[in-house]
């Protein structure tokens, strides 16, 4: 809580009391007096005084209030007509607590014997809650930097030094009342860049279905637009213009509420309070669309936060550098972050400006009720929205079309806000393109899976034809000249072939040649070793068919006479002279 400034005067009947708070919440204050306590609160200001006197409330208490100056004047009847107040002059002990009345001593011994079973006693006596004060001190302006001004028209300086604690949560820059334009630039931009996040970013891309939702709906101001296109080869005198925009009876008590005043402002500071508008419409136009005109408890977070004027007190220097801020911060901080809402709202701001003065009006006592309902947000409206409602009443509707064509010949890219949109979209497509073809891939292999299996199925069959058609014609051609092949011969043979997977096949030079065969589906029919390798086996295999033919007896079976027949006779016609 902050103290006040404050002064007490007094008269035979009655006691006044003046207590500056600018930029109070000053719908909302409480005053109790009784005896000689008197206590004043009106957000974020607190102030508690121990009279010298006593005062009553009878019904003669008066109070009133001074916007201009931001002073409540307070009259309280005194309980005593007639008697003077001793030391009214004397601040610091008004703001003293009042002194504890007991008999008790300031330090008192407990020994052990006055301590309960149960315990240490309860204290009964009254817990002091009462919080600790000091007298305001106002801050002169030339301890401040002149470089280190905000508000309407930067006409404001000194306000934060004392709310800052008060206030954190309504700006982004701390210690504005020492901060140059520069260096709040500086680190506004570091912090949107720390702020903003590329997963966020791709994600509000990629699927961007409740974006597009939002930027079908229509505002209010739409339709009045497009009466006026239609209309525009009419009359298009102010008249006609403010006629298409009408003001509720809400509207119309916030206007009867403002203060008249006329602003001194430079051409330096003219041109501010234009480019500040264009920022704080902006961020009114996004805020709109995305609630679709309902609005919620983010609603006042969220034009301060997208406006750079509002949050940081920043200052402009052409239109571009606007659209550039507002274009970083929409995809920095709130729900939706889309590029399309930027350009969006871009052309919303045009619309309004085009439509003059009264949409213009009409937005900004929008954005005051607003902020007037939101607790920490209501100091804006006396730092800018409120001048800035009564200050629109009286610009001149010229300004307000260069500055709508000065806005509509602006232009803003993705490469321009700084934050690499492009490469990381372009990734995005990249990454989107492999998963495609990855799935597509899979798809087609699912397909084929059964074809290739019968074929493989088929082919193993064919593999094992042949191998078994090998070792009957190695086992003939095994047969000496005078001979057939036993049953028993081949009986023994077989096992041996099929076990060790080996077909055993005759050259014309009479040698021995191996083939081995994979066990396996996927390799039936492949060779693992070249047909020169297993050449060393062949000796073996001669002297293994020579131990066959002494041993057993050859018998022919009937249904293979003919077939033996005919192997016989191919051997003997293959035989050289040698033999």
């Amino acid at each position: 809580m902050l103290t006040p400034a404050f002064d007490l005067s007094q008269d035979p009947d009655f006691l006044t009391v003046a207590i500056r708070v600018p930029y109070a919440r000053v719908s909302e204050f409480d005053v109790y007096f009784e005896g000689v306590d008197f206590k004043f609160y009106a957000k974020p200001y607190f102030l508690r005084l121990t009279l010298p006197g006593r005062i009553v409330e009878n019904g003669n208490e008066q109070g009133s209030y001074d916007a201009d100056k931001g002073i409540f004047t307070i009259r309280l009847p005194k309980e005593t007509p007639g008697q003077h107040f001793e030391g009214l002059n004397m601040l610091t002990a008004l703001l003293a607590p009042r002194k504890s009345r007991t008999a008790k001593p300031l330090v008192e011994e407990i020994g052990a014997s006055e301590v309960s079973e149960g315990g240490v006693e309860d204290d009964d006596d009254e817990f002091d809650w009462e919080i600790e004060q000091s007298p305001y001190e106002e801050v002169p302006e030339s301890a401040l930097n002149p470089n280190c001004r905000y508000g309407f028209g930067n006409l404001r300086s000194g306000v934060f030094q004392r709310l800052q604690d008060e206030l954190s949560d309504v700006i982004d820059i701390k210690d504005p009342d020492f901060t140059s334009a520069a260096e709040r630039r500086q680190k506004r931009l570091a912090a949107e860049l720390a702020k903003f996040d590329p997963d966020h970013y791709l994600a509000d891309f990629m699927e961007d279905e409740a974006v597009k939702q939002v930027l079908e709906y229509n505002p209010w101001w739409s339709d009045l637009y497009s009466e006026m296109m239609t209309s525009l080869g009419k009359s298009q005198e102010e008249e006609n213009l403010a006629a298409l925009v009408s003001f509720s009876e809400e509207e119309k008590y916030q206007l009867r509420k403002f203060v008249n005043k006329s602003y001194l402002l430079d051409k330096k500071a003219h041109r501010q309070v234009y480019y500040s508008l264009i920022d704080i419409l902006l961020a009114y136009c996004y805020e709109t669309r995305v609630t679709e005109g309902e609005r919620n408890v983010e609603s006042a977070w969220n034009i301060r936060k997208l406006s750079p004027t509002l949050c940081w007190f920043e200052t402009w220097t052409n239109v571009h550098e606007i659209l550039v801020s507002f274009g970083r911060r929409v995809l920095c901080y709130p729900l939706y972050r889309h590029f399309k809402l930027v350009m969006k709202a871009y052309r919303d701001t045009i619309k309004i400006l085009q439509l003059g003065k009264s949409a213009v009006l009409k937005c900004l006592l929008d954005i005051h009720k607003i902020f007037q309902e939101n607790d920490p947000a209501y100091i804006l409206n006396d730092l800018y929205i409120s001048d800035y409602c009564v200050w629109i009443q009286k610009a001149k509707s010229k300004k307000l079309a260069a500055l709508a064509e000065a806005l509509r010949k602006a232009s803003l890219t993705k490469a321009q806000l700084g934050l690499e949109l492009e490469e990381l979209e372009a990734a995005a497509f990249l990454v989107q393109e492999e998963e495609t073809t990855s799935k597509a891939g899979v798809h087609s292999t699912s397909r084929q899976q059964t074809p290739s299996s019968s074929s493989e199925t088929s082919g193993s069959e064919e593999s094992e034809g042949s191998a078994s058609l090998e070792t009957e014609e190695s086992d003939s051609e095994q047969e000496e000249p005078g001979g057939g092949e036993s049953e028993t011969g081949h009986s023994l043979l077989g096992p041996f072939v099929e076990e060790s997977s080996m077909a055993l096949l005759l050259n014309d030079g009479g040698m021995c040649r191996s083939t081995t065969f994979l066990g396996s589906d996927g390799g039936r029919g492949q060779p693992l070793a070249s047909p020169g390798a297993p050449r060393a086996f062949g000796p073996l295999i001669q002297e293994l068919g020579e131990q066959l033919e002494t041993s057993v007896q050859i018998s022919e079976p009937k249904d293979s006479a003919a077939g033996q027949q005919d192997s016989v006779l191919e051997r003997e016609s293959r035989q050289t002279p040698e033999d």
